[in-house]
């Protein structure tokens, strides 16, 4: 059983065939998806399209935030919006922390004072109502781990994580998982291979990014962009790449993700489908 824990389902590449998408993940043993939100505006989309798909998929679960890619689009007033999306879904067990938020030194048209801006807003809001956050942390590591060190945060989880195993014993000492995908399984990504060997297991989860950061073989395969049922396949050769049995990786991942997102751990609670054997 394996989830993806990060995956923009309400991207435009699904419009009109999440159905068929959910059910290809579904087939491969995907049994949980987060879905992060990007912008302010997409907070009640992003809600409305996770309840809608959650017969479907009862693990499919969101989390509500501005993408530092979006803050040049982005009002200072949208932190007040996101925070009260987050109260009006705090009673949904299908809300379960605050994000995608962070800082991305990588994309040079970003404002880097806006983009402290917003993300320490949501950090306190992180902070304010105890929930863990999903990170984008791109060339970022030390700026968000400062932020951090700050703050009583409930931990999270740092996406696409690509730092050094200095960084990464940070977030991890923090209470974070990292997050690792497609990426991985291009061997020119010496860096991400290397951590994904060093690490301890229970410091590691998976995800797609999907539709973005696809794996090694999809244009190859004539494949337009990546989606969580892609996710057992990366999987693979991630366990590969750490040496051990793809079932033992499946457990290992679910358990760290349940113990780093409680809400999704108390979800997954009330179905059995979504228990995995202690």
């Amino acid at each position: 059983m394996w989830i993806d824990t990060h995956c923009h389902l309400d991207a435009p590449e699904f419009a009109g065939k999440l159905s068929t998408v959910i059910d290809a993940a579904i087939a491969k043993n995907v049994q949980a998806v987060l879905v992060p939100a990007v912008k302010a505006a997409d907070c009640p989309l992003v809600k409305a399209l996770v309840n809608q798909f959650s017969s479907q998929m009862p693990g499919l679960v969101y989390t509500l935030g501005i993408h530092p890619i979006y803050i040049n689009q982005a009002k200072e007033s949208d932190v007040n919006i996101v925070e009260q999306h987050i109260i009006q879904s705090l009673s949904d067990p299908r809300f379960i922390g605050v994000g995608e938020i962070g800082l991305d030194y990588f994309v040079e048209s970003l404002d880097p004072h806006r983009q402290d801006f917003f993300f320490n807003a949501q950090l306190d809001l992180a902070e304010k109502y105890q929930l863990p956050v999903i990170l984008h942390v791109r060339r970022s590591q030390d700026a968000i781990l400062k932020a951090l060190r700050r703050r009583n945060i409930p931990g999270g989880i740092a996406h696409a994580f690509n730092g050094s195993l200095q960084q990464a014993e940070q977030f991890i000492g923090l209470g974070f998982k990292l997050g690792f995908g497609g990426a991985a399984t291009y061997e020119r990504a010496l860096q991400i291979r290397r951590l994904l060997k060093e690490l301890p297991l229970e410091s590691i989860v998976t995800e797609t990014d999907s539709p973005d950061i696809p794996p090694a073989w999809l244009k190859a395969e004539g494949i337009a962009f990546n989606e969580p049922a892609f996710l057992p396949r990366i999987a693979q050769e991630l366990a590969h790449i750490r040496g051990i049995r793809e079932v033992e990786f499946a457990n290992a991942v679910w358990r760290n993700a349940m113990q780093v997102l409680p809400r999704l751990s108390a979800l997954c609670a009330n179905h059995p489908t979504l228990q995995i054997a202690s």
